[in-house]
């Protein structure tokens, strides 16, 4: 140490040598740093001149990207405490409880309310693995052989639903029965260790004969197991697969099983219990699930009668009917009464032109501000013609990005979609009800019916003085389109071709012109059945001939003929 300083002390010029070459740099430094500082300012300022701020408004926001692996180096106390972590949905329960029909329409809501989910139904891997017919016996729990097809299908089935999960997936649903705890274990533990995930099981314990017995003859029945199997036989095979099921069975328990999250579901919703819910996915999850029910209702969908904006073109805005929509406001009412619904209820927005639709018809009436069509803000009350005039950006912009895109002071059909989710809800509780709304939200709510996807919502034809009836049936929904034969303008627009903004303003409108409709269009009838991999859609005239086919899950695309599934046909008048 002492010689150290004693160095130093020798040396006082070289010290502050050193000192100044320090204070040069810094000055040079500094210097640098303000010099490129203001050279990033100005580029800064040169790229936010450039740049669109209300581009948030027009496009849809950035998807959130995953880390490739991420999932499989988090600790658990970061899974529960990140928002987006991953869930995983485990169905349990005996066969014929209704699983997969929760699975799919479970599926069909988070999709429409933009969560990415996929349901892995381990029965498909089961008949994709064995081809041949798989009776009881194949389901004794005493068959070795038997018990290792299956172990082996439902771990390829595991793998692939933590796959999708690890590369874009956001809830995958594990549809089995899961009757174990030893297989609710391995569950757990493959999602939770291996790639940490959440884990929520649903369980559906019914033991009411008359429901296990409805839902083996209008579902089970129809499934791939017993095709060309006689009926009796296939009712008799199922029930004993059934007590194959029960010699294991072991119900979820509240104290060896504390640990996981889950949700009892008692006879079709008769009652429910909860536990351990984590994060906002599950909670929405025991929501929807609380609401739902299986009992026969039919829900009526139709817009407001013309009003006198319509026949301007104009959009938005609280006008009455034309003498065309009060045409069509009678026409409902009579409609309605001869379809003689029990307990029917008619639900429309606070806006006079659907009050004033509806007020003939006999039955208890209620107004949803959720039912107000979109807010269309600085463009209310003009025609497309206008808007492509005065805004010609934010036209291109939504033409661009139809379902994202916010008006300026408005919404988005997403903002839309938000909005009618309480909607959405009380029709899954509702028994007969009547919805007379508006074009936008008309179409969110077929979207959810339908399945749609976000790009193809917006473009969804719905035209005035239509009535749209659906009925739900197991897995699936049958859509009836209904023309009241009342003669209306079309204020259809599809989507441009050219979509560019250096368009000009007839390119822009092009394909929307606005005439009156004809009245001569024939009633379609639209069969929707949900499965795992997507939606298949056929629709049909009065007559049984099809004129359309729609198969998500195919990748044949000139098999389909989607364009928009409510459409107004021209058909002739007699077979």
């Amino acid at each position: 140490m002492s010689e150290t300083l004693e160095n130093i002390d020798e040396n006082p010029d070289s010290n502050e040598d050193e000192n100044e070459e320090k204070e040069e740099e810094e000055r040079n430094r500094f210097g640098n740093n303000e010099r490129s500082q203001k050279t990033l300012t100005s580029a800064t300022e040169n790229n936010m001149a450039n740049q669109d701020i209300n581009a948030w408004r027009k496009r849809r926001s950035i998807a959130f990207q995953r880390q490739p692996m991420m999932f499989r180096r988090m600790s658990r106390a970061c899974r529960d405490r990140l928002v987006r972590t991953p869930t995983v949905i485990g169905m349990c329960g005996l066969p014929a409880r209704g699983k997969t029909y929760i699975s799919r329409k479970l599926a069909r809501y988070l999709h429409w309310i933009g969560i990415k989910t996929k349901v892995f139904n381990v029965g498909e891997y089961r008949r994709d693995a064995v081809r041949c017919f798989a009776d009881k016996d194949f389901f004794d729990p005493d068959n070795a052989g038997a018990v290792a097809v299956r172990n082996l299908c439902a771990q390829h089935a595991l793998e692939d639903m933590c796959n999708y999960l690890s590369d874009e997936g956001e809830v995958a649903i594990f549809d089995a029965t899961n009757t174990t705890r030893e297989r609710r274990q391995v569950i757990y533990d493959y999602c939770t260790q291996t790639y940490c995930f959440r884990v929520f099981f649903v369980e559906s314990i019914c033991d009411s004969e008359e429901i296990i017995d409805a839902n083996i003859r209008e579902v089970k029945l129809k499934s791939p197991d017993y095709k060309d199997v006689p009926q009796d036989t296939a009712v008799a095979d199922f029930q004993s697969r059934i007590k194959q099921y029960e010699k294991r069975y072991e119900t979820i328990d509240e104290k060896t099983e504390r640990n996981y999250s889950f949700i009892k579901i008692f006879n079709c919703g008769e009652r429910f219990l909860v536990h351990k819910i984590g994060g906002h996915i599950q909670s929405r999850v025991v929501y929807f699930l609380m609401n739902i029910h299986v009992l026969p209702r039919t829900i009526y969908l139709t817009r407001h009668g013309e009003s006198e904006l319509n026949q301007q073109q104009r959009i938005g805005g609280d006008p009455p009917l034309s003498a065309n929509g009060k045409a069509y406001a009678e026409a409902l009412a009579k409609f309605m009464a001869e379809e003689k619904i029990p307990d029917l209820i008619v639900w429309t927005s606070q806006l006079q032109r659907t009050i004033q639709t509806a007020a003939k018809i006999n039955a208890p009436k209620e107004q949803w501000k959720a039912l107000n069509e979109i807010n269309a803000g600085i463009c209310e009350g003009l025609t497309y013609r206008e808007i492509a005039e005065r805004y010609p950006d934010e036209f291109t912009a939504r033409d661009q990005s139809k379902f994202y895109y916010r008006y300026p002071g408005g919404e988005s059909y997403q903002d839309l979609v938000a909005r009618l989710e309480p909607v959405i809800m009380e029709l899954e509780r509702a028994e007969n009800v009547l919805v007379v709304c508006h074009q936008a939200v008309a179409r969110c709510i077929l979207a959810y019916f339908l399945d749609k996807e976000a790009e193809d919502l917006p473009y969804t034809k719905v035209p005035l003085h239509t009535v749209i009836k659906l009925t739900p049936v197991a897995y699936g929904c049958v859509m009836e389109i209904i023309p009241l034969s009342v003669e209306a303008v079309n204020t259809h627009r599809d989507k441009p071709k050219n979509c560019r903004s250096d368009r000009t303003i007839e390119e822009a409108i092009e394909g929307f012109q606005g005439e009156s409709s004809a009245t001569s269009e024939l009633p379609t009838k639209s069969s929707i059945f949900y499965n795992s991999s997507g939606t298949k859609i056929e629709t049909t005239d009065l007559y049984g001939n099809r004129l359309q086919r729609y198969d998500s899950t195919s990748t044949d695309h000139s098999l389909n003929d989607i364009g928009s599934l409510v459409q107004d046909f021209h058909l002739p008048t007699t077979p």
